[in-house]
């Protein structure tokens, strides 16, 4: 089931993010930022009512917004819930009045299949590097910039 973060979610949640941030996979981040950021989110519960997805839609600009920190715990893998958690996010969007949604990634053919397309890094609004700087990557992104018009 998908639905909102809750504050009881924010351990959580950067549990399962930063599980793949220790992996070079995601930004780390920290408590402070997922309590600042806990509207955000949205959270997959399993049948045993344990978190085992999370995605964000973090809105950037005027009609601009990314889906960020998607992680799908990796026993819960191949059962959809990243594309639901995805979609959650576009609906929200779409609902929000937001035109374009942008990402960074290293699995662009995931998301090719949501309708996202590549898109040069360039092309995105300079507020977005803000997170960048925090990478250990930074200057040197090995990410894919992809955006998806709505």
């Amino acid at each position: 089931m998908i639905r909102r973060a809750t504050i009881a979610d924010a351990e959580h949640i950067q549990r399962l993010i930063n599980q793949f941030a220790d992996q070079g996979r995601l930004l780390p981040r920290s408590l402070s930022e997922i309590y600042d950021n806990l509207r955000d989110f949205h959270v997959y519960e399993d049948k045993d009512r344990s978190i085992v997805g999370v995605c964000a839609l973090h809105i950037s600009w005027e009609a601009l917004a990314e889906i960020r920190s998607l992680a799908v715990a990796t026993e819960a893998r191949k059962n959809g819930i990243g594309a639901q958690l995805v979609e959650a996010c576009l609906e929200e969007a779409r609902q929000l009045g937001v035109t374009r949604v942008f990402l960074l990634t290293y699995i662009p053919p995931y998301f090719e299949r949501a309708g996202f397309r590549p898109v040069d890094k360039s092309t995105l609004p300079h507020k977005i590097w803000a997170d960048c700087i925090r990478c250990v990557k930074f200057p040197d992104c090995d990410e894919n910039a992809m955006i998806i018009d709505l």
